[in-house]
This record gives C-alpha cells, structure tokens and sequence, in this order.
C-alpha cells in the first residue's frame, strides 16, 4: 500500500526509473483497488448529503427567518457535533488502544466533522478569504451587531456610512429573492425638527429682497421697440418650419440633421453675441453687479483725482451701503447683536483705511481729518482721541468749525467731561480765534466768517453754562462783554484783544458799578476819571431796607425729602441767577457771600472777551442776550442746525400751539424752544414761563436803559420793540392763567411802560411801538382804546401807502383782530372794518375812522394796486432777498383782501403765486434769518387763512394739506407750521399720512424740530385712546379707534431720533425720551435710557432734575454726579436737613 494513496498510480508507472529510490513511500500491504473504493463510497455518500440538503433548504429559510431561534438551533448544534466529536475520539482512543489500523469510514467521519467545523468557525468570525484552509460553498458572514467604531472613533465619516434597514436575514449578494433594502433618508426626526423655518427677516431673505429684481423678459433694443406687439410671440414648431431653414451641409453635418449651435459647436466655435441677450444677461447680474460697478468708478475717479475729498467722503459712506445695503431688510438691522457688532467694526476698520489714504493724498484738508476722528470714535480709547484732537486744533487754530466740533466733543464726553475743564476749552477757543482775527498769529491767516463765528461760539458758551447751572457766569460774561464793547475807551481800541483784556481786570477788580447795576457808568468813564485821579462814589440811600424777609424755602415739611430738595433749587434758581456782590453801603465784603460759586472771578470770564466789531454783531449781541433774559425777537439762527439743537430745552416749544380763540394773530410771538434763565427745572415743572423775580426784573430794567443810549436810532427801535413785545408776553401768560388780580396790575405795568417809550421823541412816529400798543390795549379788553389807538396810527402813516412795510405789518394786524371779533358775533359780511382798513392801506389817502360804508370802486381800485405793488416787490433772479423784508406784510395784507372780497379762491392764488417766486430766489439763501423769518411769515399767514376757512365753512382738507405739505418740506424746522401741521392731522383716526409724511421729512434736514413733534403726534393720540379706552364706553364703541402699539411707536421714534448726529445731543429728547419710559411704568428700562442720556449730554442739569423726580429712591447717587461733574448744586442734601431742623 502506498504511503499516499492518491500517488499510488505514479509510483507504479514510474517504478521501473527510481523503485529502489522510492521504496520506503509504499505499503506492501495495501492494495489500490480498496482505497479506489473507499474513495467511491464516501463520494456516494457526500452526493446523498447535498441532495437531502436541498430537499431542507426551504426549512432551514423558515428557521433562518427569527434570528433568537437560530441562534438558538445553531448552539444545539454546535453541541451535537461536540458530542459526535467527543464520541469518535473515544472510539479512535479505544480503537488506537486495541488496534492500530484505521478504516476509511473513520477518515471519511473526521473530514465531515472538519469540514462542518470550519463552517461553524467561519460564520462566526471575520477572516480573510486566503486564510481559507478549506474551500467552502458559503465564504461569507452575517454580523448582526452594529460596529460602534464607524461612530467612536475617526476612521469613518458618518456621511459615508449608508442608510438603510435590511428585510430578512440571508448575505448580500446570495439571492435577491430572499433580501431586499429600504433606504432611509437623512438623519433622525429630532434633527430635522429643530431646523428654523426661514422666514421674511431672516438673512437668506434680506438678502433675497435687497437683490434687483430680474427682467421677465430681455430688454428692449432700439430695433424691437418699434415693432413692440401687445403680446409676446412664440417660436414656431420645428413641424412648421420650412426645410430651408435646417442648417446647411458641411463635413461637420453631412446629413444637416444639427441645428446651426451644435455645428458651431462640433466645429469649435462659439455663437456669435446677440445685443438683446447681452443686455439680458447684463441685467440679470445686476443685482450683484452694481456695487461692483460703482466701486470701480470710485476707485477709477479717486485714482484720476485724489484731490477730489468730495468723492473721498462719498466712497466712505459708500461703505455702509456696500456692507448692510439701504433697505428696511437691511443686514443692519439685524437681531443677531453679535454678528453686528462684528460687521460693523469690519466696515468701520475698512472705513478707517479709505480715509488714511485720502488723508496721505490731501495732507491739509480740514474735513477729512474730521471723517477719521468721527469713525475713531468708536474703536479707540477716550484719552488717545482727545490727545488727537488736540494735535488737530493745534495744527489749524484758524478753522471756527473745527473748533465748534471740538467743543461739542469735550462737552459731550461724559468719561472725560467736567464743567471747568469745558469751559476751559471755550476760553482757550475763544482766545486764540481772537489772536488769528488780531493778527497776532501770523502764521495763520484768519478764514472768512470768523467774526460772526466768534459771536457765535460765545453766545454757545454762555448757554452752556445756563444749562449746566452756573448762570452766574453766564451773565457775568454777557455784563463783561457789554462792558468791553459798547463802553471802551478811545486809549485802547487799537490795541490787540489781549492787551485790551489786561487794561479791562483793573476796572472789573475795582468794585465799580457794572452795567445793569444801578449807578452803572462803564469802563470808559472809569478809566477818565481815574486819569484825572478818580472819584469818590457817595452812598445811596437803598430802598430795599424796609424789605420783608423772605419766606421759608420749606413750603411744606411732610413733602419727601427729595420733593423738598426740587423745589428749594428751583426757588434759588429762579431768583439766585444773578451773581452776588458784596454792598459796600452795608459795610459787606465778600466772606459775607453765603454760597461761594455765586462770586465770579475775572479769571472765570478773561480768557471769553472778544471784539465785536460792527454794528450788526454788536445788536446781535444785544438781541442774544434780551432773550438769555427771556424777551422774544427775532430768532439768533445759528450757522449750523447741530448748534441749535443743543439748545432746545423748553418743552413749552412743543406745548403752546396756536390759540383757537385767535386762529390769525395768535403766530405773533412764537416760543424759541430755549429756557429763559432761571427757568430751567424739571421737564414737566408748571410755574410761570415769563418774567424774572423782582431783581431780575430790575437788572433787564437797568441794562435797557443804559444801552439804549449807545445804538443807532434804528438799532433802538428794534431793541425797544423788544421791550414792549415782552411786555406784551406776559400780559398773555396772565390770560392763559386766567388770574385776573394778576392780568389787572400786570396790564397797568405794560400800558405805563409803552406810553413811556411812546412819548420819546424819536419813537412818536414808530408804527412798530404804535402797533404794539394797540395789541396790547385789544389783548386787555379795551378795544375802543385799542381802536382809537390804530386809528391815531393810520393817520399819522397811511399816507405811506403800500411801501411802508411797517404800515402794511399794523394794517395786517388791525384787520386780522377785527375779523376775530367780527367771528365772535357772526359771519364776515363785506362791507367789514377790516375790508374798510385795507383799501384805505391800497388808496394811500387820508385815513377817517370806519363809518359803515365802502365805495365797491375804492374796492376795485385797491385790488389793482395790491397787484401793482405785489408784482413790483416781488424779486427778480438777479434781485436775490433784498425785498423780502417788505413782501410777507404786503402778501398778507393782499392775501386777506382778496379773502374778503373775492373768496378762499382769490387768497391762496396770491399765496400760491408768492410761493412759487420765493422758492425760484431764495431756495438757497433760507439759512440767512431774514430770509427764513419773512419765508415763514408769509407761510404761516397762509395757512392759517386756509385752516381759518375749513373750520368755519365746507372746504375740502385736501387743499390745506398740500399747503401745509409745501411750507414744511421747504422749512421743516418752523415750530408754528408744525403745530398747524399736528392740528390738522390729529383730527383724524387715520395717522399713516402723517407719519409717512414725518418720516420723509425727517431724513432730509438736519434739525431735530420733525422728530420733536412726530414723537408730540404720537403721544396725543395714545392720550386720546387711553381716554376713551378708561371713558368707560361700551365695547363697541372702541373699534372706531383701531390704534395699537403706540408706546412702542413712540419708543422706535426716539431710538431713530437719538441714534442721528443732529438729535444725539439734544437735551430735550432725551429727557422727553427719560419722562415717556418712567411714566409707561417701564422705570428699568428709564434708567439705562437715563445713564445712556450721560454719554450724549451730561452737562445737562434738567436731565439730572428729571431723574430725581421719576428715581427718587436714587437722589443722592444723583447729587454725587453732579457734584462729580462740576454741575451747580445750589442746595446740598446735608443743608436740607438743617432746614428741616430750623
């Protein structure tokens, strides 16, 4: 028998080459044919196997079908063949132990059990294919459990890994009738649930509304647009094309089956450009291709000219639009603060770099250098860009609007602010604009303008310290400068400012009386009597010995402590604004001064002196200071509107609106919107509005008089009008208060007053005093004296006829109140007195009292003289606004005429006409106040006509509308055109108008007055709901109010209206904006608006006033602030306690 069976055949035919070589690999007794048929039999029997396999293979799918029974079969059967296992090495142990022959049957039972083991092995386990020993039919394994290091570790990505669910449990790729794969898309339900729905204001859509929209259809060329249809044609069918329009045969399309694109495609070309879809496709980029655009011509224009800093400043703001975009969806306003803040300080950085370079191209330009301290405001520390400030004005001295800018940024600087260290600046402003004008700087020309400049950034100084509450100073610095303009002596006019200065201390340090001070006789008297040797001043008897002492400051000393603290300061605010003295008649010096900031040292107010020179600043100077006092008069328009809004503090500029008793006179004396001194309390503080204490009243008395000497003639009628129109101011406050003891003893003090200024010699023939007069005697009650008063007046002047505006103004103003009285008893009929008054004004004859009758042919006649006179007063394009001073009397006195005599009609053609040639002249010259003032009289004598004739007969609104819509875009900072404005519009629910109308002139004027009363509209009609909401109506009644969200209407005012340049730093924003918070309950929320009101105007005492009053828990965290920041703190909290005690 051979050693390997399977070789046995070899052996024997190779036997004869190599039998004694290979002798030991045979078995001598082992025969071929036993092993040939062992071999066939255990053949036979595998055959049987696999084919009682197969009869079970639909069993054994059935078993596999539940993966617990499975593996539950594949253990028992794991044990079986252990045992069989077992049991057949026993056998082969016990056979090895009796015999050692082995059978085929036993080989062919180990190869079975093998084989089956190797099954079991392999589906059990991971191995490779080559690390098969044994080939089987089933190389493969099911792994049932998921791999947890696809997850756990980072050999995988997740995204890699399919998802799917298998159904059933047989391998892949075996059969595809026994498995199938439900695919499952994306991740798990929770993740998709969280995924934000976008919505309108989310960024994708922001995005989506700022892009341009995309043209429907290609442009149209100038060949298509005369051939335009009005409907859009189609291509034809390929069925209906003829054959001739295939394209033609060539090699690329030998059976012309390719349209002429793809020939030119197989050829390598490309179509030929078509002008339309050019334009098409240009117009569907442009979305984001033109800011592109713009900024290569910004890029190109800046490279051709660097000099050009217009387009330098232009491309700076340019950056906002490029970053956020102009829309309501802009990226700006988004929610995301974060992000914002972010983006910002991005564009800002961008912004910063542009001006760099402008700078390096336009070393010496003024207002770039401004631009990067404007855009560094944000990104660095206060102390590093008030050092570059610093080196700013040092480098320009001779730039008044660099050094305005510098003033406001120090004034509101709240980490730098201090009262002392601003007024500082001011003095040293102030100084060295005075060096430049001198001459004394000669390295620095002066620029023009720096006079009016001056005056200005002085009479900004002096409000300065009202409002902070050092008014003592303040009119320390009015008195000083009186004295140092209008009272200097001849020795020294030629001398420079400085010196001027040094040869003034002597007279201020000498305790002379000073102008407004009775015995007052100036500096230049002073200086000639001290060169003769000086004088001795006697004593004068004082009349105020007998005085009675002053009452308790303490009205009332159950009130809190902190009411008692508002009303002692406002007490000593109103009647302690004038600076202290010591009276040397009584033997006082100055330790005797019970509060020491109430002496002002010269070095206070030295470094403030400047020349006025010429007479127009010097009555500039004059009239500033009547309404520091509180006098009304012709409105100091500042240069700039940023400047007049720091001043606006009085909320009676919103408050007092026109009179409906008198709907045509009552525009006489408009409010200027700033506090006269001593007035400046809390916001909402009810005491008197006019008039000064007793003192006060003495000091305007004194001033008057001793500077009505020093004017010109002219000059002295304005300032004693004035005068008399104050005067007048009171008597009116009287009647609103309706106090009639008051009214009476007031009205005696009035009427002595104008007959005292009458009875000058050159005021006898004033029509302007005349007037005044005979108001004042019509506002008393007494109108036969007031009539008789007109008349006296007409009689001397009407002979001036129509070009005497002066006449014209009190002709205007006598017709005016006659028709008001005349409404009070009935209509207007024609043969009127005021109809009688202005054709006497037109004929130009001697004026008799009315008598009851008017000649139809002296109406006729004075019809063609007003249009004479209109025609010839109205300027030319080249005549400018030099007769505008004369037009808005004239236009008045026409318009009510033709009111009168013809209808509404004939009045608003005359003021339409009038209009319409003043907006051709003078569009450009409104910021002078002459031109403004006589612009908005001739307005507001318009309107006011108009909304006089809607309230008493059927007219449609429509037109005092477009009036109204007309006057304010052209002068959107008049007060009384908004009330009439707000009037109007506030009789009806609807309030979308207004607001539109709010908004679109708000953005395009630098004054804070159409926020002002937009922010008043808003609260009038949240007052008005909440009055019919709390009437206790039914409820049906309040749908016909359909308002809501007007408290956050009105908060989103006062953010857009803060957030500006012009209405950051207007202090009666914010305290408006402060008020609005506490009193909607919101007393959080006020306080951060209170703390965000310090950076903007901390030098603001009302703001700290107001915050006292709505925080009262808070007082002396408030008191320490001030004291802090220098404010004038006349009543300390430890001074009240002893007040309390007495």
């Amino acid at each position: 028998m051979a050693l390997f069976p399977s070789c046995a055949g070899i052996s024997d035919t190779n036997s004869s080459a190599g039998a004694t070589d290979l002798e030991w690999l045979s078995n001598q007794s082992f025969k071929t044919e036993d092993a040939l048929t062992t071999q066939q039999h255990a053949t036979e029997r595998a055959r049987a196997e696999a084919e009682e396999s197969a009869d079970t293979s639909q069993t054994r799918k059935e078993r596999e079908d539940s993966h617990g029974r499975s593996k539950k079969r594949k253990k028992e059967k794991k044990k079986k063949q252990k045992k069989e296992k077992k049991k057949s090495r026993d056998n082969s142990e016990s056979s090895g132990l009796e015999s050692d022959t082995v059978y085929p049957s036993d080989l062919l039972k180990e190869e079975n059990t093998d084989r089956q083991e190797a099954q079991v092995q392999v589906s059990g386990a991971f191995m490779w294919l080559d690390d098969l020993q044994t080939p089987t039919d089933s190389p493969f394994c099911i792994d049932r459990r998921a791999d947890r290091a696809n997850w756990e570790y980072k050999s995988l990505y997740r995204g890699d890994i399919a998802r799917y669910k298998r159904k059933g449990s047989s391998c892949l790729g075996l059969d595809l009738k026994s498995q199938a794969l439900s695919w499952v898309d994306g991740g798990p339900d929770k993740k998709r649930a969280d995924k934000k729905t976008v919505r309108y204001f989310s960024s994708s859509t922001r995005q989506l509304l700022r892009s341009d929209g995309l043209p429907a259809l290609p442009a149209i060329t100038e060949g298509t647009a005369t051939n335009s249809d009005s409907y859009i044609k189609l291509p034809a069918c390929n069925e209906e094309q003829d054959t001739s329009t295939k394209a033609p045969v060539s090699w690329v399309n030998p059976l012309g089956i390719y349209d002429p694109g793809t020939s030119l495609y197989l050829e390598g070309k490309g179509q030929p450009e078509v002008k339309g879809d050019r334009d098409y496709v240009t117009a569907q980029g442009s979305s984001s291709t033109l800011l592109i655009a713009r900024v290569e011509e910004f890029n190109r224009k800046l490279r051709e000219n660097p000099t050009d800093t217009q387009m330098w400043l232009e491309f700076v703001h340019f950056q906002d639009e490029l970053a956020f975009g102009s829309g309501s969806f802009s990226a700006a306003k988004d929610s995301d603060g974060d992000l914002r803040k972010m983006s910002l300080r991005a564009v800002l950085e961008k912004k910063l770099s542009i001006v760099d370079k402008a700078v390096e191209s336009n070393p010496g330009n003024v207002d770039l250098k401004l631009e990067k301290l404007r855009l560094c405001k944000e990104l660095w520390e206060p102390a590093v860009l008030l050092k570059e400030w610093k080196k700013l004005v040092f480098v320009h001295p001779n730039s008044a609007p660099l050094w305005k800018k510098y003033l406001l940024f120090t004034q509101s600087n709240f980490s730098t602010f201090s009262v002392s260290k601003v007024n500082s600046v001011f003095g040293k402003c102030l100084s060295t604009l005075s060096a430049v004008q001198d001459g004394s700087m000669v390295s620095h020309p002066p620029l023009p303008g720096t006079k009016e400049d001056i005056l200005e950034i002085f009479l900004q100084q002096c409000h300065f310290l009202r409002q902070a509450g050092h008014t003592e100073k303040a009119v320390c610095l009015f008195k000083a400068l009186l004295d140092f303009t209008f009272f200097k002596p001849d020795s020294v006019k030629d001398l420079p400012t400085r010196q001027q200065v040094e040869f003034f201390e002597p007279f201020w340090d000498s305790g002379e009386p000073r102008i407004g001070e009775r015995g007052a006789r100036g500096w230049r008297a002073w200086m000639l009597q001290q060169e003769r040797g000086g004088w001795v001043v006697p004593p004068e008897p004082d009349d105020d010995d007998d005085e009675e002492q002053e009452d308790s400051e303490i009205k009332d000393k159950t009130w809190p402590k902190w009411k008692i603290w508002l009303d002692v300061e406002a007490s000593r605010e109103a009647n302690h604004w004038l600076p202290w003295r010591p009276d040397k008649t009584k033997g006082q010096s100055e330790e005797d001064c019970e509060d020491p900031d109430r002496q002002v040292l010269f070095d206070d107010i030295s470094p403030s002196m400047i020349r006025v020179d010429g007479p127009d600043l010097q009555l500039q100077l004059i009239l500033s200071f009547l309404q520091f006092l509180g006098l009304p008069g012709p409105s100091c328009r500042f240069s700039t509107p940023s400047t007049s809004n720091l001043l606006l503090d009085n909320l009676s500029f919103l408050e007092e609106g026109p009179d409906p008793e008198r709907p045509l006179t009552s525009y006489d004396l408009p409010t200027a919107g700033i506090c006269a001194v001593g007035h400046m309390t809390f916001l909402s503080d009810r005491r008197k509005q006019a008039g000064l204490c007793k003192a006060g009243e003495e000091f305007l008395r004194n001033v008057l008089e001793q500077i009505l000497p020093l004017v010109s003639v002219q000059d002295r009628a304005v300032i004693a009008l004035c005068w008399l129109q104050y005067e007048k101011l009171k008597v009116l406050r009287c009647l609103c208060c309706d106090n009639k003891k008051r009214l009476k003893s007031q009205g005696k003090r009035s009427k002595r007053l104008a007959k005292r200024l009458l009875k000058e010699p050159e005021n006898r023939g004033s029509l302007a005093l005349w007037r005044e007069y005979a108001h004042l005697e019509w506002l008393l009650g007494n109108l036969e004296e007031a009539r008789k008063v007109f008349d006296t007046a007409l009689g001397m002047g009407v002979s001036r006829g129509l070009n005497d505006p002066a006449l014209c103004n009190l002709c205007l103003l006598y017709a005016q109140l006659e028709v008001e009285q005349t409404l009070r008893v009935g209509t207007v009929p024609t043969s009127s007195p005021a109809v009688y008054i202005l054709t006497k004004l037109a004929e130009g004859a001697a004026y008799t009292p009315f008598s009851g009758q008017i000649n139809p042919v002296a109406i006729l006649k004075a019809r063609k003289a007003y249009e004479q006179a209109l025609l010839s007063s109205l300027p030319e394009q080249s005549a400018g606004s030099k007769k505008l001073h004369r037009t808005s009397s004239l236009v008045g006195c026409f318009g009510l005429f033709q009111y009168l005599t013809m209808g509404i009609d004939a009045a608003d053609a005359v003021y339409s006409q009038t209009r319409q040639r003043l907006t051709d002249v003078t569009e450009g010259s409104l910021r002078r106040s002459n031109a403004f003032a006589d612009w908005e009289s001739v307005a507001i004598q318009h309107i006011a006509l108009l909304r006089h004739h809607t309230s008493t007969n059927v007219f449609p609104l429509f037109r005092l509308r477009l009036a109204l819509n007309a006057a304010l875009t052209l002068l959107p900072s008049s007060a009384p055109l908004w009330h009439l404005y707000v009037q109007t519009e506030n009789r009806y629910h609807s309030a979308g108008r207004a607001r539109r109308f709010f908004h679109s002139v708000a953005k395009k004027t630098d004054s804070v007055v159409p926020y002002l009363f937009a922010v008043t509209a808003e609260q009038r009609l949240k007052q008005l709901l909440d009055s019919v909401q709390r009437s206790g109506l039914p409820g049906e009644a309040l749908p016909t109010l359909p308002e809501n969200g007007l408290s956050n209407r009105i908060r989103c005012l006062f953010e857009a209206a803060t957030s500006t340049d012009h209405g950051a730093h207007c202090p009666l924003l914010w305290r408006m904006y402060l008020n609005f918070m506490v009193h909607e309950g919101n007393a959080e929320r006020g306080s951060g608006i209170f703390y965000k009101a310090l950076q903007e105007v901390p030098w603001v005492k009302g703001l700290y006033m107001d915050a006292v009053r709505l925080f009262p828990e808070r007082v002396q965290e408030f008191l320490d602030l001030m004291t802090e920041k220098e404010l004038r703190l006349r009543v300390p909290m430890e001074e009240v306690d002893i007040l309390l005690e007495d």
